[in-house]
């Protein structure tokens, strides 16, 4: 986020000078951006992979904080809650077999924080939602003790004044109220990193955006929620409306929630950092002694640690990132992908995002000119419901009228040409054809992460109670990813 957060209660005063430094920020940032060069330099990826800690009865193990301290590795970091953490992996060159070194790395990963894990009778769970979550497991007692979260959690409170309401549809409906923010803790991701050019970024941004629901769908694994089946990406109607800050009784006008999937189609780095400070009142206001304008008078690259924070406190599914390393230089951090099943599943859908993006690229202004965004979201809205039942309204070049298509149509036809675009950059045709083939299993057996825990637990139903069910299934789900074998070739008997 760009400042560490060392205290969880602020005056006035300290919200209001925040907001002066982000608007001075902001000033700055639109210097930088037009600074000839910047952000120019080579692509990379880098990632970060959120995990549950379970026990030996397959329930969640709020030890997060004994394993990290055990592991004392500076990538490692907790997360919100107590029974989840973080691994942040390192960035890798785009060229020659990025995904292969990343998966290597967190396979390595997990397996030395699984040793540390063992003595304290936890293991970790790469998963999107894990299916024996109890409600009694979330509330204040779940929450890591760090003020941060602390901080976090009383800001969002403060600002909605009742409690957070869920409702959640599908082939269950599941109603909540929370009185604080740990259900957000439910929800674990695979997010990706990607480096872009600078002078291109809306570009790159927008179609990231327009291919994210395909991706979504291909990569779900979050089809329950405390019991019930719910969307095939239940994460993302979760995560949505559990940390919504917005007061229903206090709603003149329709103001976005902090987590949402886009405004519009960008059409700058420096809008998608504007419109988050005009948007969204700050809640974690911790200051920097820097002074922006001089360091850009010097030369030199701000650090613009007070708009990077508040940029870190909004949660769109595909976010603006400013990097003030190397130079200085911008990413889009994709963040809508569930965490599992397995290490190569993951970087599949890295690979499939980039290269997607990729292939349409060069279409992006004519494709966003005839596609309105509102139809892009509700893309993404309808492939993390549906999965890949979805159907989407997609753009083609040569189309004069928009229609509705079955997503995993629209996927089959845009797999190869992810492929052909893939193979114009430095990646070695190995790595594409191996982790594309696995997209395109997916799409052949309709099977993903989603549809196997679903049918899994279906089946189980007939001879098992629901909670052991639930249990059983993602035990099957555990072996499976500790093979690394990707999901469209997991066996559909239990």
């Amino acid at each position: 986020m760009g400042l560490s957060v060392t205290k969880s209660e602020f005056t006035p005063e300290e919200f209001e000078q925040f907001s002066a430094k982000v608007r001075m920020d902001l000033t700055a940032f639109s210097r930088l951006l037009e600074r000839p060069g910047f952000g120019e330099g080579e692509s990379s990826i880098g990632a970060e992979v959120e995990f549950y800690i379970v026990n030996p009865d397959l329930c969640v193990h709020p030890i997060n904080t004994d394993i990290a301290a055990s592991v004392q590795d500076p990538q490692l970091t907790v997360e919100l809650n107590r029974f989840n953490l973080e691994y942040n992996l390192s960035p890798q060159a785009f060229k020659g077999t990025p995904f292969a070194r990343t998966e290597q790395e967190l396979l390595a990963a997990i397996q030395r924080i699984n040793q540390h894990a063992a003595p304290l009778d936890g293991e970790l769970v790469p998963i999107g939602i894990l299916p024996t979550l109890r409600e009694s497991d979330t509330g204040t007692e779940a929450m890591t003790d760090e003020p941060r979260y602390h901080a976090l959690s009383d800001a969002l409170i403060k600002q909605r004044g009742e409690p957070f309401s869920i409702h959640i549809g599908g082939n269950d409906v599941i109603d909540l109220e929370a009185d604080d923010v740990t259900m957000e803790g439910a929800n674990t991701s695979f997010q990706l990193h990607w480096r872009v050019p600078a002078n291109r970024f809306a570009d790159y941004f927008n179609a990231v955006q327009l291919v994210t629901p395909i991706v979504l769908a291909l990569a779900s694994n979050s089809p329950s929620l405390f019991g019930h089946h719910l969307w095939d990406e239940t994460r993302i109607a979760l995560f949505k409306q559990c940390i919504d800050s917005r007061s229903p009784n206090r709603r003149t006008w329709r103001h976005p929630p902090r987590v949402y999937f886009g405004n519009g189609w960008a059409r700058s780095a420096w809008e998608l950092f504007a419109a988050s400070a005009s948007l969204y009142p700050p809640i974690l206001p911790m200051m920097s002694e820097e002074d922006p304008m001089a360091v850009l008078d010097r030369g030199e690259v701000p650090q613009l640690a007070e708009m990077r924070l508040h940029q870190g406190t909004t949660w769109p599914w595909n976010r603006a990132i400013y990097d003030p390393v190397a130079d200085g230089h911008l990413r889009i951090e994709i963040r809508s992908m569930p965490a599992g099943p397995t290490a190569v599943d993951m970087c599949a859908n890295g690979l499939f995002v980039i290269g997607a993006a990729l292939a349409l690229l060069e279409d992006i202004p004519h494709l966003t000119s005839i596609l309105p965004f509102h139809y892009t979201e509700h893309n993404f809205y309808r492939a993390a419901k549906y999965g890949i039942g979805a159907e989407i309204i997609w753009p083609h070049k040569d189309q004069v009228q928009l229609r509705d298509m079955p997503l995993l149509t629209v996927a089959r036809e845009l797999l190869p040409r992810a492929r052909e675009a893939l193979k114009r950059t430095a990646v070695d045709e190995t790595e594409i054809n191996r982790l594309l083939g696995i997209i395109e299993g997916r799409i052949e057996t309709s099977l993903t992460g989603a549809r196997w825990q679903r049918h899994i637990t279906e089946r189980l139903f007939q001879s098992l109670s629901p909670d052991e069910a639930f249990r059983s299934m993602l035990a099957l789900y555990m072996a499976n990813q500790k093979t690394n074998t990707p999901v469209h070739e997991w066996t559909l008997s239990p």
